[in-house]
């Protein structure tokens, strides 16, 4: 019951930062909140597997929600190519202010001069608000590599 508990705190304290990490990488919206879905649902199941000393919670939880956005590429036969310009899920309303969708131009031409490493590492710490240790433990390097 205490495990379900944790997983509940996670799941409200993540799913936000999860979305937006999976729609950076998948720029597609609708498949994003698959992928998002899939992702919980998997680490729910899993969550009696989690190994403390390998990182924190939130850091297993965004290492599921990568390897479920790759398997959703990996389908659509993408998987050399990630996305170079994410989605702008923060998409300009008639009413916002034009200083808005200037920073939002700038971040998208500033993503495209990324190559594809470096995005993934961008959007897990800007759109899914990672620490570098937790960016380092969902990829698997070092914490000064991240």
């Amino acid at each position: 019951m205490k495990t379900d508990l944790v997983f509940d705190s996670l799941y409200r304290d993540s799913r936000d930062d999860v979305f937006a990490y999976v729609c950076g990488l998948l720029r597609d919206r609708s498949a994003a909140e698959d992928v998002t879905a899939q992702a919980f649902e998997r680490a729910y199941r899993k969550r009696a597997s989690f190994d403390s000393r390998r990182g924190n919670r939130r850091a297993w939880l965004f290492g599921i929600a990568r390897n479920a956005a790759l398997d959703e590429l990996r389908r659509r036969k993408r998987i050399a190519e990630l996305a170079a310009d994410p989605e702008d899920v923060d998409a300009s309303e008639p009413h916002e202010l034009a200083e808005g969708a200037v920073r939002r131009t700038a971040l998208r031409e500033a993503m495209k001069a990324l190559d594809a490493r470096e995005r993934e590492l961008v959007s897990l710490k800007f759109f899914g608000g990672l620490s570098n240790s937790e960016i380092a433990a969902v990829i698997g390097v070092s914490e000064s590599n991240a």
